[in-house]
C-alpha cells in the first residue's frame, strides 16, 4: 500500500453532515484534513428537509452540496474511497482504503449508522478468509473460491475485478442480479447467514429460494460501509453504535467520532452539532502533542 504524500494531522472517516462539519473546524484551526467519502449518504436522497434550522424545503442533495461545497472552500481534501481499516501507529493513525493508505495523528469516525447486522462469523472470521475489500485481498484469492456478498452500490464492480484476477466468484445478493456483473460469474440470489469453518473460512450458508450452503475459502462482505467496530480494534461499542463522551472522544487516544454512528437522534443538527465538537476537540488534542 503507498502512504507517501498521504500525510494528514486529521483523517475522518464519513462525508456526511457530521464528517463535513468536522472538517471545517479542524481546518479553521490550522491544521491538514481529508475526509474519506464512501459514497452517497442516505440524506442525500432526501426529497425535502423541513426540520434543518434556517433551511426549510430543500432537499437532500441540495443541502450535502452546500455542506461539501463549504468545506472544499476552506481547503478540506475530499477523498472518494470507503475506509475499511483503521489502526494505530503509536502516536499516529494509519487509515485504509482500497489499495491506498493515509496517515494521520487524529482520527474522526463519521460513518453513518450502519443498516445491515452483522453475519454470523463474520468477526470470528475476519483476516482469516473475511475482506471488506476486493482490491486489498484480491489477490491473497488468485486461484480460489470466494463469496462476494454484495450489499454496496459498487459490489458487482469489484467482483467483476476479483473474477479479472483469477478469484474463482460466485456473487450473492438479496436482489435481482446486477446488470454490471460479467456473465461468467456464477450467481446466487439470497442473503448470507453464516460463515464457516474452522482456522479459517471453508463455507457460507445462503438463505434464499433455496437454502444452499457454498464451500469457499474467502468471504468478501461488500456493504456501503464498514462497520467500526470491524474497522478499529478495541474499539467500545454499545448496541451497535459507537461510546463517546461529551467531547466525542471514543476510548482509544486521538480517536473522536460523532454523527450517526453514536446514536440517536439521527438527525442533520445533531450530526453537524456532534462533528463541530469532534473537530473541535481533535484540534484540541493535537495541541497537546505540539
Amino acid at each position: 500500500m503507498n502512504t507517501m504524500n498521504n500525510q494528514e494531522d486529521i483523517v475522518i472517516v464519513g462525508g456526511g453532515p457530521a464528517g463535513l462539519s468536522a472538517a471545517i473546524n479542524g481546518i479553521i484551526r490550522g491544521y491538514r484534513v481529508s475526509v474519506l467519502d464512501g459514497g452517497a449518504t442516505k440524506l442525500s436522497r432526501a426529497e425535502r428537509i423541513d426540520n434543518y434550522l434556517g433551511l426549510p424545503g430543500v432537499t437532500g442533495m441540495e443541502i450535502m452540496k452546500a455542506f461539501e461545497d463549504h468545506a472544499l472552500s476552506l481547503g478540506v481534501t475530499i477523498i472518494r474511497g470507503k475506509a475499511t481499516n483503521v489502526f494505530s501507529m503509536g502516536q499516529q493513525y494509519m487509515v485504509g482504503y482500497g489499495s491506498e493508505v493515509l496517515t494521520a495523528r487524529a482520527v474522526i469516525l463519521a460513518t453513518g449508522a450502519l443498516r445491515s447486522k452483522a453475519v454470523e462469523g463474520e468477526e470470528e472470521f475476519l483476516g482469516k478468509g473475511v475482506s471488506y475489500c476486493a482490491t486489498c485481498d484480491g489477490m491473497l484469492y488468485r486461484g480460489k473460491k470466494a463469496v462476494v456478498y454484495g450489499l454496496a452500490a459498487d459490489a458487482a464492480e469489484e467482483a467483476n475485478y476479483l473474477a479479472g484476477i483469477g478469484v474463482q466468484i460466485v456473487y450473492v445478493n438479496p436482489g435481482p442480479r446486477p446488470k454490471e456483473l460479467r456473465e461468467d460469474v456464477e450467481w446466487q440470489q439470497g442473503t448470507l447467514q453464516s460463515i464457516q469453518g474452522d482456522s479459517a473460512v471453508k463455507a457460507v450458508e445462503i438463505k434464499g429460494e433455496n437454502d444452499v450452503k457454498i464451500e469457499a475459502q474467502g468471504v468478501f462482505l461488500l456493504r456501503d460501509a464498514v462497520a467500526p467496530q470491524a474497522m478499529v480494534s478495541g474499539l467500545e461499542i454499545d448496541k451497535g453504535f459507537i461510546m463517546v463522551n461529551k467531547e466525542m472522544k471514543t476510548n482509544l487516544p486521538g480517536l473522536f467520532a460523532c454523527g450517526d454512528c453514536t446514536g440517536q437522534p439521527l438527525q442533520i443538527s445533531k450530526a453537524a452539532g456532534e462533528g463541530l465538537i469532534a473537530g473541535q476537540e481533535a484540534a484540541k488534542y493535537l495541541d497537546s502533542l505540539s
